[in-house]
């Protein structure tokens, strides 16, 4: 029967995929993704008038630029059909080994701290990090760079605090984390909670990444799209569980380190292979030097030639405002700590050791992805230029699909295609890898912390349970389907960093506070998660993440009185150009659409400055506990306090390892 419904989910995949190589009738979405772009919010560039899109710093005339990107069909849906069928095929081999419920949550305990080192950067490195950061560094340089940073630091906490002892202390889920030695029922609740709410703003902004992808690049559908990619991550997580997740992931981070490894190779030997001269490249690129030189003029500064280009590779281009930064980064590094499905890959292997083992392991790969990720973004701002990416993509999100097919053409025509396919490739099944891990996170807090042990006061057998896995990680999937399409409007760049500053703000705190404070208790715990996660969401609807109409309205009369100034000091007669009068009845539109309009939260204008609220919430989110624990204490958390501080340091108590 499993090989009949993983046949019959391929078939499917399968042909969501051929109907989707099918011209479209209506013209697809070309905007990209948001949620595609950095977690923050979606970077945009300056509106520039290039002089030229050509890659030579000493191009003899100006070409014009690319209003659209376009992946060849044929060879792209065949690559992604042979990645549907490679990775379908490990569902239906994961499928037999997938009895009971320790293999469906945690693959048994069986998988080795290398293979889940690989699985965890799998797991990690999202289409944000591989479309987004590159695509940063490519419009604002050395700013992109620090804007990576707090991923590649992100896994010393994850070391250093997290990942022994709650390998030692959990067994599948956040709640079997915290309700150890506190009330478990109402605690599993919260914790489940926290957990969906987590998974969902990382799920829906992963979701609508993928379809605005696949619409730009292939010209599939958008609810065609999303439907594919909800398929898919259901039979790898209802069939497979958490083994074929795994290998999923690992399959695909095994394909984005090298793509971006080979495309590094070749952005490095059009610099001969020397770093000097790369970055030198950079300095004296021409069309470097006129994008900064209009970035700088918006801050009142004149600047041009060899400082404008110098100025690409210092601070303060994009974050302007170093207090930003800073939260964003404690968000990072202590969210990723908190993360639900990054938390779950630590059941998955057998020793406390193999803990230790897969986070250094996935350390070096991610650590080693951002290096190439920082050579594809500066790669693309000298090869195809600030202008040229920001013509297809103002947010920067092409930046290395464009890089790969123009280095690629530059050996033969058909090679770009290729390359760009294969990549185009890789984004899928990096989504695809994502996802997966999300809805496996969402499906078990669901199951097995509500429904096995608030409902069923844990007296579920293995049948029961496997069987409430699948059918809650069946019914996750189809709302993420719904959730996708319903969102095909929306900016929804700000989920994953309000993701991140969620799990900072609850769910970190109170792993962190049950594993080494004595007194903590389950006040404590649902304080914690409760403050943490609404200062967060509360913050983030505030902040300039949000769409605020009357500030639209305002830029937009800022362009209508430039223009018609511009209008006045023409001879009599002569009017605007073409560009400009479609960009002052584009203004003009605005204007009025948006003068009278509040934000979702009935504001004018942000009150909070900040894009991430980090700084604020995690703060509130470890006072809230502490204060909870203190007002409301428990003899009973004191007094097994000893028995997790010895099972978090030996492992007395975890489940074996079952021999895979």
């Amino acid at each position: 029967m499993k090989k009949l419904i993983a046949a019959f989910t391929l078939a499917l995949s399968l042909g969501t995929l051929a109907y989707a190589a099918e011209p479209a009738k209506a013209p697809a979405d070309t905007g990209a993704s948001a949620a595609v772009a950095a977690p923050a919010a979606s970077p945009t560039a300056p509106a520039v008038a290039a002089p030229s899109a050509a890659p030579a710093a000493k191009a003899a005339a100006p070409a014009p630029l690319k209003k659209e990107i376009k992946a060849n069909r044929a060879i792209t849906i065949g690559m992604f059909a042979v990645i549907v069928g490679i990775t379908m095929c490990v569902v239906v081999w994961a499928a037999k080994k997938t009895k009971t419920a320790a293999d469906f949550y945690a693959a048994g305990g069986g998988i080795t701290g290398t293979q889940n080192g690989w699985a965890i950067a799998g797991d990690y490195m999202s289409a944000a990090s591989f479309l987004g950061i590159s695509g940063m560094i490519s419009l604002y340089g050395y700013d992109g760079f620090m804007y990576s940073v707090g991923w590649l630091v992100a896994y010393i906490t994850v070391l250093l605090i997290v990942a022994e002892p709650c390998r030692n202390a959990g067994k599948y889920t956040l709640g079997d984390i915290l309700s150890f030695r506190t009330e478990p029922k109402p605690v599993r609740a919260v914790a489940a909670i926290s957990t969906v709410a987590v998974t969902t703003f990382y799920l829906t902004a992963q979701m609508v990444g993928a379809g605005k992808l696949m619409a730009l690049l292939v010209g599939i559908p958008y609810k065609t799209a999303i439907i594919g990619v909800g398929v898919l991550m259901v039979g790898y997580v209802v069939f497979g569980g958490m083994t074929a997740t795994t290998w999923v992931q690992i399959i695909k981070a095994g394909l984005l380190m090298s793509g971006a490894f080979l495309l590094s190779v070749l952005v490095m030997a059009k610099a001969g292979f020397n770093p000097i001269g790369f970055f030198s490249d950079i300095v004296n690129n021409p069309n470097i030097q006129d994008h900064v030189s209009k970035m700088v003029l918006r801050d009142g500064i004149t600047m041009s030639g060899v400082d404008a280009g110098q100025r690409f590779l210092e601070p303060a281009l994009f974050m302007k405002a170093p207090l930003d930064q800073i939260s964003l980064g404690m968000a990072l590094v202590l969210g990723t700590a908190g993360m639900p499905h990054i938390l779950m890959r630590f059941f998955t292997v057998p020793t406390a050791q193999a803990a230790r083992k897969s986070v250094i392991i996935a350390m070096w790969i991610i650590g080693l992805f951002y290096v190439l990720t920082t050579l594809l973004g500066f790669g693309a701002a000298i090869h195809v230029t600030p202008q040229g990416i920001s013509a297809i993509d103002k947010g920067g999100n092409m930046a290395t699909l464009l890089l790969a097919q123009q280095l690629g053409a530059d050996i033969a025509p058909v090679v770009g295609d290729i390359f760009l396919a294969f990549l185009c490739s890789v984004a899928f099944a990096t989504i695809l890898a994502v996802v997966s891990g999300l809805v496996l996170a969402a499906s078990a807090a669901i199951a097995h912390d509500i429904y096995v042990n608030v409902i069923k006061d844990g007296h579920a057998d293995q049948h029961e349970q496997v069987m409430a896995a699948r059918i809650t990680s069946l019914c996750v999937g189809a709302v993420g389907i719904v959730i996708g399409i319903t969102a095909e409007k929306q900016n929804v760049a700000h989920l994953v960093a309000l993701a991140f500053a969620v799990a900072a703000s609850g769910n970190l705190p109170v792993v962190v506070m049950s594993l080494f404070w004595r007194k903590f208790n389950t006040a404590g715990v649902i304080a914690g998660l409760v403050v943490g996660t609404i200062a967060a969401i509360g913050l983030v609807m505030v902040s300039p993440n949000m769409t605020y109409p009357k500030v639209v309205a305002a830029g937009a009369q800022k362009v209508i009185t430039a223009l018609e100034a511009k209008q006045a000091t023409l001879p009599p007669g002569a009017t605007l150009d073409a560009n400009d009068l479609k960009a002052l009845e584009k203004a003009k539109v605005d204007y009025e659409k948006n003068k009278d309009g509040t934000s979702i939260m009935g504001l004018d204008k942000p009150i909070l400055k900040l894009k991430n609220p980090g700084i604020f919430s995690i703060p509130l989110g470890f006072l809230a506990a502490i204060i909870a624990t203190l007002a409301f204490p428990s003899r009973r958390s004191e007094e097994m306090f000893d028995e997790i501080y010895v099972r978090q340091n030996t492992g007395i108590g975890m489940a074996k390892a079952i021999d895979h």
